[in-house]
């Protein structure tokens, strides 16, 4: 017989547990208390808050009731019991997770290490406020007050990369080009920023540059990888894929579905120049706009 874990990606468990965790130590719970006054066992709680086993929405109701969580958060928790059991790729904006509840913010400040390649936008993590209002005025018929608040929400993200307990995570950036060369009003001080970005310790920006031939990433398209902390000598979650798009985004943590990916970054690993070369292309690519 084949599990769910073995069919479905881990991410919505992982997400649950990590989340009902943080709501128990905000109710002031300890975990042995929890356990005691939902009658199971610590074995129990413990496997739930690591993610490593589905939970009936009818048990999140319940550890929601006794931590006093919000309304509108239960929801969310409850929905990701449901989805935790599918069988297919995990969707972000489905019909049962809503579309405001951001899974992947998550993962990312679990994240021990984020490679990300990006063909068609300068990565998130380092866009500047501009360069965030800029790609929010894409969406129809989006409210100058939603822009500001979009730039407000990135600029939050964003501090992960400077954060001091627990440790910044490295991020890794191979970006194309022609991304860019692309005709932005902010492009001259988004290319200032990601040039300071890249002298940071923890930070790499790579560049691919136009000479260079096609690979399975113009069809693989945007993807973040996402590597976590260790315990031992085994990572406390595995490495996970993140891949968006219009309508939603797929969270892949199957060791194929990795694989596929990790032998993609590995070939843009060998097309992008090297951090000082990148530094180099960035700054004359920015003269040019001066022009």
């Amino acid at each position: 017989m084949v599990s769910v874990t073995e069919i479905g990606s881990t991410v919505p468990r992982r997400e649950l547990g990590r989340l009902l965790r943080q709501a128990r130590e905000v109710a002031g719970f300890g975990l042995e208390a929890a356990a005691s006054d939902l009658e199971w066992s610590r074995a129990k709680m413990y496997r739930i808050e690591a993610g490593q086993t589905p939970l009936r929405a009818l048990d999140v109701d319940q550890m929601c009731r006794l931590y006093g969580t919000p309304s509108e958060l239960t929801e969310v928790l409850v929905s990701l019991a449901k989805e935790s059991k599918s069988k297919g790729w995990y969707h972000a904006y489905g019909e049962v997770i809503p579309r405001w509840f951001q899974l992947y913010v998550g993962l990312e400040v679990a994240a021990s290490r984020l490679r990300t390649y990006e063909h068609a936008l300068v990565p998130g993590l380092l866009q500047t406020p501009e360069y965030v209002a800029e790609v929010a005025r894409t969406r129809p018929g989006i409210a100058d007050e939603d822009v500001v608040k979009l730039v407000e929400l990135r600029q939050e993200r964003q501090r992960l990369l400077t954060r001091k307990r627990p440790a910044a995570p490295e991020f890794e950036a191979i970006i194309e080009e022609a991304v860019l060369r692309k005709r932005v009003p902010c492009m001259a001080g988004q290319l200032d920023r990601l040039i300071e970005a890249n002298q940071a310790q923890n930070i790499m920006v790579r560049i691919v540059p136009l000479a260079s031939g096609l690979s399975r990433a113009a069809i693989a398209g945007s993807f973040v990888i996402l590597d976590f902390p260790t315990r031992g000598a085994r990572s406390a979650e595995p490495t996970t894929v993140y891949s968006e798009g219009l309508s939603g985004a797929l969270y892949l943590d199957r060791i194929e579905e990795v694989k596929a990916y990790a032998h993609v970054w590995n070939t843009l690993d060998v097309q992008a120049l090297g951090a000082e070369e990148s530094g180099k292309l960035m700054q004359e690519i920015k003269e040019e706009f001066g022009d």
